[in-house]
């Protein structure tokens, strides 16, 4: 979806929301729809459902959520159901909750990267404001990259995000990812500190192997 893509980072994040429906880079992994459970979290697969739909609209639908990807604009019901909600049903995307009551925190997700070479996924995340702040980000997103690389087709993962958000950054960092570069796209809406680009960062099979090995 080049230059209409939507951000899903949580505060940031200028990444795709997915490759089309059918059109998925085979990576080796096959865990695309498969829910999990960390000490905290349970992810889940989005269902086609009006209920899934409310939780998405309802955590669009803050300005500070929307800031570093729309500048603030909340999105419409409709223009949700059309521009993400249909593309985040095809697998790599998993509504988050708190396991221990069930509330929906936001979502995470790791989508394969359509023609990369070499194989890669793109990760991504955005909570509620509510739950910002208790690492719950960091808690989803480390529990996808190990997901992701116990396959072994899997390469790399990247992340996007812009340039200023520094707790969008903060997260990809705790991760694991690191920074590789700064670049500079047309995106359909303007966002303040827009000029200064956006950042990728990346983590590959080895790295991860030698993180995993020192924890």
């Amino acid at each position: 979806m080049p230059r209409r893509r939507l951000r899903p980072a949580v505060r940031s994040g200028r990444n795709p929301v997915a490759g089309p429906p059918g059109g998925r880079q085979r990576t080796g992994v096959d865990t695309f729809s498969t829910p999990l459970t960390t000490a905290r979290l349970a992810l889940r697969p989005f269902t086609d459902t009006e209920s899934d739909l409310d939780l998405v609209v309802a955590l669009d639908s803050d300005p500070e959520v929307m800031r570093y990807l729309t500048g603030g604009r909340p999105r419409t019901r409709e223009e949700i159901r059309t521009a993400s909600f249909e593309r985040m049903l095809h697998g790599g995307f998993w509504a988050t909750h708190l396991r221990t009551t069930g509330e929906f925190l936001g979502w995470h997700c790791l989508h394969p990267v359509p023609d990369a070479t070499p194989p890669t996924a793109e990760l991504g995340y955005r909570l509620r404001r509510a739950a910002w702040g208790h690492g719950y980000a960091t808690e989803g997103a480390r529990a996808l990259i190990d997901r992701g690389f116990a396959e072994p087709g899997l390469q790399r993962i990247t992340a996007h995000t812009m340039h200023v958000n520094a707790r969008s950054r903060h997260v990809m960092e705790k991760c694991g990812l690191s920074y590789r570069r700064t670049w500079f796209g047309e995106w359909p809406e303007p966002v303040e500190g827009g000029e200064h680009g956006d950042v990728e960062y990346v983590l590959t099979r080895g790295e991860w192997q030698e993180q995993r090995a020192r924890r």
